[in-house]
């Protein structure tokens, strides 16, 4: 593989070419039981709020009764998409979309305006939008309205054009990538001509990789997050490879960071790593050569480094002067993104993937209670983190990390959640993404994107990862979303049930498994589930990154898209797709759910604008054309 192809990679693919695990013996390649279509259809997926599985031959299908097809009818709003090849964004008859912003727009008007040729003025890079947009949420302050959006990460074939092949050459190509990074804040306003960012609104603001921080839970102060710079280890600089979010009830920003250990390497070839790095996949050489030109990203030089990053980090987007926080209680591992619920008694409840082949699905359950207009500094420090496990007769239980079940400390499990979670038995997954909560029912729902290590190899740990119940194919490459209940129709019990909500696949290709779930037919295929969002309505948005070469195991599936889900009924239909070779990824409303913002990323040129120019990651925005509610 040639140097070039593998910065192309993509995240998990160059984290498994960094660290390539053994192969294991032991587990069946199939398991003909549990993968026939069938066997399957019939006994792992159940839908309908409520009706989990408790056992093969148990599911309930509401699709098939009259009621509920007439009931489905109508919570679905619009005429679904064909799959679509091209280049740009496609959506229902009846709706339009517009661009909202594009990586290199403006911010602040003294940036620099954007320049093809250069990928994007150096000195502005901290004043404009960012790359790669990722999770959103919107926040409304009296008659403003706020859109605060994570940058994931950066291409630097076209942020550093100037570059042979775009690794950095300077300290200055460094500073560029690390300021296109991060979160976006910025106030948003519909005006004649649609919807446009308010340049140098006081609440627009950049959160880069150099942004200082404040570290705080059970963490803070340990000296596993001290440094010569920070000898007190509470204060860190910048929040990295932010992917999903979520938004707390008091009404904060939650920015995820996800793949933080790419960015971190080591200018001595020799160096030694701890242990705890090759579990979280940290090695002696990065993704952007970093460490080459900033010595914070040596690990050779500063070996705590990179302990103090792969937290949530809380952000008040009304507030530009106020630090953003990194919440060591909720665990630090590839966080997707963090879906809060309030439980009965008040406590808040945060639901968290680990983004990794054969990692977990955690949830954080605060001490104290939120009480709307007290204060909320330490919810998110004081509580409990458990981590899932999954029985294949339909139940499960939240196990509880403490130092009585793991033997480490708090500050311990905190820093090294991966291992606690371990020691705990966990049921390892196929790669948890994106979380989100029924805002109409005590459900909560999570993408298992895909694994094609499943049955084959283990996780970074050494965890086995058989084929089981919520993870039921091996070589999984379709995904599923797993659905589970709480006990009591409480969030915070440790009990719960769970079933499939679909298994993803190619009925065009496949008749076992690998075909899908009942709810999969030709005209909602799809691959790889994402990114998540309810509307308020109960309709679940599901947002798709995966294989988008329309051939082979995944012919018929066209590009990347996004589409909507009944829960009560199951049925999925296609919203959107969009261009080529991009994600989408991330999505909110307005606050008169008018308009459905929606992030593209890494898209392949000519999209947004034309050919010949760079490909500039970007969110849109979309309505109705009679301007009616969407969601």
């Amino acid at each position: 593989m040639t140097e070039n192809n593998k910065d192309e990679l993509s995240w998990d693919e160059w984290d498994e070419l960094m660290r390539p695990t053994e192969e294991t013996t032991g587990f069946d390649r199939v398991v003909e039981a549990g993968l026939s279509r069938r066997g399957f259809l019939n006994g792992l997926v159940a839908f309908g709020s409520g009706a989990a599985v408790m056992g093969l031959g148990t599911g309930v299908n509401l699709l098939n009764t009259a009621s509920a097809q007439a009931q489905d009818a109508g919570r679905f709003a619009f005429t679904p998409v064909t799959t679509a090849t091209d280049a740009t964004v496609h959506v229902p008859e009846g709706y339009t979309w517009d661009l909202l912003v594009k990586w290199g727009d403006k911010l602040f008007s003294d940036a620099a305006e954007f320049d093809h040729a250069t990928g994007g003025d150096a000195e502005s890079s901290d004043r404009v939008f960012g790359e790669n947009t990722d999770g959103m949420e919107l926040f409304v302050f009296g008659d403003k309205q706020v859109i605060a959006v994570n940058h994931e990460y950066v291409n630097p074939k076209i942020n550093l054009p100037h570059t042979e092949d775009g690794k950095p050459q300077a300290a200055a190509d460094v500073r560029k990538l690390q300021n296109l990074q991060g979160v976006a804040v910025m106030e948003v306003a519909e005006g004649e001509n649609g919807w446009s960012v308010v340049v140098d609104s006081p609440y627009n603001r950049r959160i880069t990789h150099n942004t200082p921080m404040r570290i705080s839970g059970p963490a803070a102060g340990h000296d596993l997050l001290k440094t010569e710079a920070d000898p007190t280890g509470t204060q860190s600089l910048g929040t990295f490879n932010n992917c999903g979010a979520g938004k707390t009830p008091w009404g904060t920003y939650l920015t995820c960071e996800e793949n933080f250990n790419g960015y971190f390497g080591s200018t001595d070839e020799n160096y030694e790593r701890p242990e705890d790095f090759k579990r979280y996949g940290i090695n002696n050489e990065s993704r952007y050569n970093y460490e080459k030109f900033d010595d914070r990203f040596d690990i050779s030089k500063n070996f705590n480094e990179p302990r103090r990053a792969g937290y949530i980090v809380e952000i008040d987007p009304g507030d530009p002067t106020s630090t953003p926080v990194k919440r060591t209680a909720l665990g630090r591992f590839k966080h997707e993104n963090a879906a809060c619920a309030v439980a009965r008694d008040g406590r808040v409840v945060v639901y968290m993937g680990d983004d990794e082949r054969g990692e977990f699905l955690y949830k954080f359950v605060s001490d104290g209670v939120y009480t709307p207009g007290a204060s909320t500094d330490n919810l998110l420090d004081e509580g409990t983190l458990y981590v899932a496990r999954f029985n294949d007769d339909g139940s499960g239980e939240w196990l509880a990390l403490t130092e009585e079940t793991t033997g480490m400390s708090t500050a311990e499990i905190s820093i090294y959640s991966r291992m606690a979670a371990s020691k705990v038995g966990a049921t390892t997954m196929d790669r948890p993404e994106w979380v989100a909560v029924n805002p109409v029912a005590v459900e909560a729902y999570c993408a298992l994107t895909n694994n094609k290590n499943r049955a084959v190899k283990p996780n970074a740990g050494g965890d086995p990862t058989p084929v089981n119940g919520p993870n039921p194919r091996a070589e999984n490459h379709y995904g599923q979303i797993v659905r589970w209940y709480p006990a009591n129709d409480d969030h915070v019990d440790p009990g719960f049930k769970w079933d499939l909500f679909v298994m993803a696949g190619n009925p065009l290709v496949h008749e076992d498994a690998y075909a899908g779930s009942a709810n999969i037919n030709d005209g909602n295929l799809f691959n790889s589930p994402d990114g998540m969002m309810f509307d308020t309505s109960g309709l679940l948005w599901i947002q798709t990154d995966g294989n988008y070469k329309n051939e082979g195991d995944f012919a018929g599936m066209g590009n990347n898209q996004m589409l909507v889900g009944d829960p009560v009924t199951g049925r999925i239909e296609r919203f959107m797709t969009v261009p080529y070779g991009s994600e989408v990824t991330g999505i909110t409303w307005s606050a008169d759910k008018r308009t459905l913002f929606v992030g593209i990323q890494h898209p392949a040129a000519p999209f947004p604008d034309g050919e010949g120019k760079l490909a500039r990651s970007s969110v849109i925005a979309v309505k109705r054309a009679d301007n009616g509610r969407i969601g």
